[in-house]
């Protein structure tokens, strides 16, 4: 890190090493930070407050209006969550279960835990009483963060079974609930006023990078589901390679909408946000993300292949109904757009006459087009957590969006592979990340080592030494390399 700052200092632009070039240039870290011995996503919240202290971190929708959050009154609400952590003798390494639809205090909680030396674990809101005990449990949890009433019930009905467990903190405005455990967001945030500004940084400081940040606990498909343990490196260096992918900067905005529970949406919704100082638009309801959408137009959109294949079948029906010459100009429009998007995933752009139709069928149906569905701004989509069918994503050409694969699982912090801009092939699942090895075994299962690269499952000793040997995570999936270091999945 010094001889990275130095290098940013110095202006040699030219010999980044991909660290110093991603923190220093791709989207303005602030310098400062890196001369610390000690960096996190906790204080990169902290940096881009001190930097940019009026720029919007969050929106929230209230009132049939976005309403804006600070940095400023993100890294001061994560101050007060701290200082209540502390003020309830969390001592580091504690844990605490959040449990609800995408929120700012979601993320405010999650960050300020990790900011004191927690550990955050997100739930699923669609688990059972049952899985719901069986994770506040298995983690030893004190503190929970629930939604609604219809969350804390779930709690209620195992509260007998969860003897670790001592304060349900409820999110602003969900319905009071009278139950001597039960505090209000607000009353929670009061709770650290006698605990200095001091006392908090110190916990902060005192963060390490190979440290536990954070459990993502996994479906549970297979058996009870594992937390994966994440350290504070391997979010700093995920998000950071992240951003440095797909250009990402201050400017960008991003619905989140998927679960936060899911290390994805952690990723782009909470540390690479942090990381650039982008902002980020909370959905009202996963039923109203297609409004959302029209109103946020973000400029970098994540969805499963279920989210793409909803748009492709609603947009393919709305195109049918198109007839004459509407119908002909579409059709011109679609055709001229996949011949360019061919060019731009190859890192080419178009030119000439090629170019002239392009910004006249940009101009004559996809500016009306993209922005009818949300995507009048997006410059970056990405598509993963399953296999999509690839003539989803030729539709998508046609739409003038490139959709990119990426692969991956919570064991390596969300990517392995990324069908980067300008480098995309259709079908694969991109070429790895730098600064990471990735190889085929001999019986074609694809191994990974690397920064990103977890800590090992949460009390799961044996589950670790079956996934994790000599630094290789063993995935569990099959895939080939082709000879242009693209990966194909193949089971």
């Amino acid at each position: 890190l010094p001889t990275a700052l130095a290098t940013c200092l110095g202006g040699a632009a030219r010999i980044f090493s991909f660290r110093a070039y991603a923190f220093c240039v791709h989207f303005d870290y602030p310098a400062r930070a890196m001369a610390t011995p000690i960096d996190s996503i906790p204080r990169r919240l902290f940096n881009q407050a001190e930097r940019r202290p009026d720029a919007p971190a969050h929106h929230t929708k209230k009132g049939g209006v976005y309403h804006p959050k600070s940095y400023r009154e993100l890294s001061n609400e994560v101050k007060r969550l701290g200082k209540a952590f502390i003020a309830l003798d969390q001592k580091p390494g504690f844990t605490v279960c959040i449990l609800g639809f995408n929120r700012s205090e979601w993320v405010a909680f999650d960050v300020a835990a990790m900011s004191v030396g927690g550990v955050p674990a997100g739930i699923y809101t669609t688990c059972s009483a049952e899985e719901v005990h069986y994770i506040i449990h298995h983690a030893e949890s004190q503190i929970v963060l629930l939604e609604n009433k219809m969350q804390f019930e779930k709690v209620e009905k195992k509260l007998a079974e969860l003897p670790h467990l001592k304060h349900i903190v409820m999110m602003t405005g969900a319905e009071k609930i009278d139950h001597p455990m039960v505090v209000t967001y607000e009353a929670f945030l009061e709770k650290g006023a006698n605990v200095t500004e001091k006392a908090f940084f110190e916990r902060l400081d005192a963060l390490e990078p190979q440290g536990l940040a954070t459990l993502i606990y996994t479906s549970g498909t297979t058996g009870p589901p594992k937390g994966v343990m994440l350290s504070h490196n391997n979010l700093m260096w995920t998000s950071a390679y992240t951003n440095s992918l797909i250009n990402g900067g201050p400017s960008d905005v991003m619905l989140s909408y998927l679960p936060l529970s899911h290390i994805a949406e952690q990723v782009f919704s909470i540390h690479a946000a942090i990381t650039t100082g982008g902002s980020v638009y909370f959905a009202e309801s996963i039923e109203k993300v297609p409004e959302n959408l029209k109103e946020v137009q973000p400029t970098l959109f994540f969805g499963v292949p279920r989210i793409w294949e909803k748009f492709y079948t609603g947009v393919t029906a709305k195109l049918k109904e198109a007839t004459g010459a509407k119908k002909a100009l579409v059709e011109w429009a679609m055709d001229v757009a996949r011949e360019a998007n061919t060019l731009k995933m190859r890192g080419r752009e178009p030119s000439g006459f090629q170019a002239l139709q392009y910004k006249l069928a940009q101009k004559l149906v996809f500016q009306k087009l993209k922005a009818a569905i949300g995507m009048s701004r997006t410059r970056v989509g990405v598509s993963g957590a399953a296999p999509i069918a690839k003539e989803v994503l030729e539709f998508f050409l046609g739409l003038d969006l490139i959709v990119s694969e990426v692969y991956g699982q919570s064991e390596d912090t969300g990517p392995t592979s990324f069908n980067v801009p300008g480098n995309v092939r259709l079908g694969s699942v991109g070429t790895k990340l730098e600064g990471i090895e990735v190889k085929i075994a001999e019986d074609g299962e694809i191994l990974v080592k690397g920064p990103n690269v977890f800590l090992g499952y949460y009390k799961e000793a044996a589950a670790t030494a079956e996934t994790l040997k000599d630094g290789w995570l063993y995935s569990g999936d099959l895939g080939k390399f082709d000879s242009d270091g693209f990966l194909w999945i193949t089971g």
